[in-house]
């Protein structure tokens, strides 16, 4: 448990939902994430750690975008794929990446980790091996270990105590919370219902539902739908009270929906669909970002990650941290190349952070 009560439950670190990802067709070798787990034992055979690792054919579903660094390894003729991953598959949420069991020699574990990791990559003859979204503490500590580093940025709801949706609107800017008000006004002029399911009370025909909405989005924006229908079934059942489920319903019809799953003290939004003859405006906004606000408060969760990128989430309370990555790159001349390219990056990404947060959409005195 942490000071504010919640334990330190990370829901895409459990064996649930890897295994979920893994047994319904998602994460495996044929779509290519082909799994190559680390686990560590002591000499009684007792697991002291574990971490998930996948032998990649592509980049896709890592939100930790390398693909000109495919691009210029193929343009010298050097194979960039089959490459090593250390991640959430499909999920851009920070959390530890190595899990270790709280023993006097975690330090040692760690280090251990990180030899056969790269043992790992030597031995498969990959181009490279990555660490995405781990933990601060992670990426300080593979620096030392020819890691390069990279950060990116996410947008994120802080809790400040609040008792209602409306006292958090207070701290808004009078233009900011003007504005969410008109676009909330929008869904009850469209009869639309929403609905927040919790862990049972998700049946078997909401996630039919659901996955009909996630395709819908994928095919829109040609991508490919890794996650199956079984895989929303059989990680909701293993999940149980961890996934929160918004629905809108129009005339008691679900026309779209948003997946988030709760751990600690932080709602995570994951997943957002609609039926591909649905268009509410404002709906997007209602489902993924103030639902999940709202449920935070009444939860009283302290902070809401709402995914990757989307620069329209700001004027809607969420404001930018950093993420990080880390990135062993096995041939010399490519890893002094891109980390000349990330040094770049970072000073560019790190000004446009301070930049947003300056210009925030909350009253001045809190502004970080």
């Amino acid at each position: 448990m942490d000071a504010t009560g919640h334990d330190k439950f990370n829901p895409f670190l459990s064996h649930g939902f890897l295994s979920s990802l893994e047994e319904t067709g998602c994460a495996v070798k044929e779509t290519g994430w082909m799994p190559q787990h680390i686990v560590a034992r002591d000499q009684h055979q007792n697991i002291l750690g574990v971490a998930p690792v996948y032998l990649k054919s592509h980049s896709y579903g890592e939100f930790v975008f390398d693909h000109s660094w495919a691009d210029a390894y193929y343009r010298f003729g050097i194979d960039y794929y089959p490459k090593l991953q250390c991640c959430v598959p499909f999920t851009p949420v920070t959390g530890q990446r190595i899990l270790i069991r709280n023993t006097w020699c975690k330090d040692q574990i760690f280090g251990k980790f990180i030899t056969t990791m790269k043992a790992l990559a030597d031995k498969l003859q990959v181009s490279s091996l990555h660490v995405t979204f781990p933990s601060e503490n992670e990426w300080h500590g593979m620096k030392k270990d020819g890691f390069l580093q990279r950060i990116g940025m996410q947008y994120h709801w802080t809790n400040r105590n609040y008792k209602s949706f409306d006292e958090f609107l207070m701290d808004m800017k009078q233009s900011k919370r003007k504005n969410i008000r008109q676009e909330r006004k929008k869904i009850s002029a469209q009869n639309l219902k929403l609905k927040r399911l919790r862990g049972d009370e998700i049946k078997a025909k909401h996630w039919d539902c659901f996955y009909k909405f996630y395709r819908n989005t994928t095919d829109n924006k040609w991508g490919r739908a890794f996650l199956t229908r079984d895989f929303f079934h059989t990680m909701a059942s293993r999940m149980g009270d961890k996934v929160l489920l918004v629905l809108a319903e129009d005339e008691g019809e679900p026309v779209a929906g948003a997946l988030n799953l709760i751990g600690g003290d932080t709602l995570f939004g994951r997943l957002w669909g609609c039926l591909p003859s649905a268009y509410y405006p404002s709906l997007h906004f209602e489902a993924c970002y103030y639902q999940a606000i709202e449920a935070a408060i009444e939860m009283n969760l302290a902070k809401v990650e709402a995914g990757a990128q989307g620069e329209h989430k700001i004027q809607r309370g969420y404001l930018p941290v950093t993420t990080y990555s880390c990135h062993y790159i096995l041939d010399e001349e490519f890893r002094t190349a891109i980390q000349e390219f990330l040094v770049r990056e970072t000073n560019q990404i790190k000004h446009v952070i301070q930049i947003l947060n300056d210009t925030g959409p909350f009253k001045e005195d809190l502004q970080l």
